[in-house]
């Protein structure tokens, strides 16, 4: 699916938006007198809304080029993934102010052959690229193609950093996982009569760095907080509802003690399927990530207690603005593109 930049968005069009007239939008522009507070409000909203800046537009056309950037992402029905791509469908006016076009492409992140494959199709044909990575050694490989090749890599929400790729956008999944365990362990506390019991982990792959140091964290606290839980080994159900379902259905029938899961990755809906068939919903306490529509509708049932967030529009936001610094040989604005890892439960949803 190509995304083609837009012609920019002009003075008159901020001032159409806004109600106004265009000598009104230079004026609150140039910070000139004469302006009534409420008009001027009016004019910044529709400003910031459309992520307008003539200057740095000026600036991109001096600059005689457009740049092309490619996403890589997961195909399938992935809703976190889903949300990035929508959330950089949003940014068409920014983006046509730089002279950017941004493409996405749908591949296999769970199958390194199929993954490298489609990055060594990409060698040469783009100024950028953010890929949602697997760990392992012909991606590896790709990944470095791609920078001899003069483009500028980032990975996002699963690094591989053995790699020559120039910046990761994402969260610490070693604090996420810790996170994790940390809410499992004192939640299971106050359900379960004995504080003690079994523990599920479904993820999609151990390949994937992202679900692998989700994992180690939450090991690490399991064992280090909670020895009184036992932690089963991974399911892997490569994000995918149906595969999820069934691996954890048959996991749930053979263990009636697990008081515990944690849902590393995406595939939720099988997962809460799985455990709602269970008719044992209300007994283990269930963590995940990510707020989606089925995240939001799981906690508000009480199927799902607690949800480790990120944000996928700054997630979009910051891979796109940490390829454009790296094309433009800009520094990288470290700390407005850290991403931050929250937790939201029932009682505070966004």
């Amino acid at each position: 699916m190509k995304q083609d930049a837009p012609a920019a968005l002009t003075l008159r069009d901020i001032a159409s938006q806004a109600g106004v007239s265009l000598a009104t939008v230079d004026r609150v522009l140039h910070n000139r007198p004469g302006v009534r507070p409420d008009t001027v409000r009016r004019v910044k909203e529709a400003i910031e809304r459309n992520s307008f800046q003539p200057h740095v537009a000026a600036a991109e056309l001096a600059r005689g080029r457009a740049r092309r950037f490619a996403f890589v992402m997961p195909s399938g029905p992935n809703l976190f993934m889903q949300q990035i791509q929508s959330y950089l469908g949003e940014m068409t006016a920014w983006l046509s102010a730089r002279r950017l076009a941004v493409e996405m492409i749908a591949t296999d992140v769970f199958d390194a052959s199929v993954l490298a494959s489609s990055l060594e199709a990409l060698v040469g044909t783009y100024d950028g690229i953010a890929v949602v990575a697997l760990d392992h050694p012909g991606v590896r490989a790709a990944i470095n193609d791609l920078v001899e090749g003069g483009a500028k890599v980032v990975t996002l929400v699963s690094d591989v950093p053995s790699s020559r790729r120039h910046h990761y956008v994402g969260i610490d999944n070693i604090a996420a996982g810790r996170t994790a365990g940390a809410l499992v362990g004192r939640l299971v506390g106050p359900r379960s009569d004995l504080s003690s019991g079994k523990v599920a982990i479904v993820a999609g792959s151990q390949g994937l760095r992202d679900h692998a140091e989700r994992i180690f964290g939450f090991n690490q606290v399991m064992a280090s907080e909670f020895v009184e839980l036992s932690v089963l080994p991974v399911l892997e159900g490569r994000d995918e509802d149906e595969r999820s379902w069934q691996l954890l259905a048959r996991l749930l029938a053979k263990h009636p003690d697990i008081v515990g899961l944690y849902n590393v990755g995406a595939g939720t809906q099988g997962v809460a399927r799985a455990l709602m068939e269970s008719g044992r919903d209300k007994q283990i306490v269930f963590v995940g990530h990510d707020v989606t529509v089925l995240t939001r509708k799981l906690l508000l049932q009480g199927v799902m207690d607690a949800a480790i967030s990120q944000n996928p529009g700054h997630e979009a936001r910051a891979a796109v603005r940490v390829l454009l610094a790296l094309a433009r040989g800009e520094p990288i604005l470290s700390e407005q593109e850290k991403i931050r890892i929250d937790i939201v439960m029932r009682d505070n949803l966004p």
